[in-house]
């Protein structure tokens, strides 16, 4: 009878580990940053504005200078997350 008990409760933490799993944002990145940066007019129209990747994977991020300077720039005000409206100081697209 414990067997089946343990069984259970291992299956049901497994079942809601993969669930977990499974709904889980593969990116660091969010979608709220261009939402953002949108509202603000800046064209950042897909994950490479700031990203070297195309969907980038948690843990193994690659940021363009734009992105660089975005996380400076969250280091720099002392935010916990990053702003897309910040890329309208961003001094690498002024020419």
């Amino acid at each position: 009878m414990r067997k089946t008990q343990a069984g259970f409760g291992i299956a049901a933490v497994l079942v809601l580990w993969c669930g977990a799993m499974l709904l889980s944002s593969p990116s660091s990145a969010n979608s709220g940053i261009q939402k953002s940066a949108k509202a603000a007019g800046i064209a950042a129209d897909n994950c490479m504005y700031c990203h070297v990747e195309k969907m980038p994977k948690k843990g193994a991020v690659t940021e363009n200078d734009r992105g660089k300077w975005l996380v400076a720039e969250k280091a720099k005000r002392n935010a916990t997350a990053v702003d897309g409206a910040w890329l309208k100081d961003y001094p690498g697209d002024k020419k």
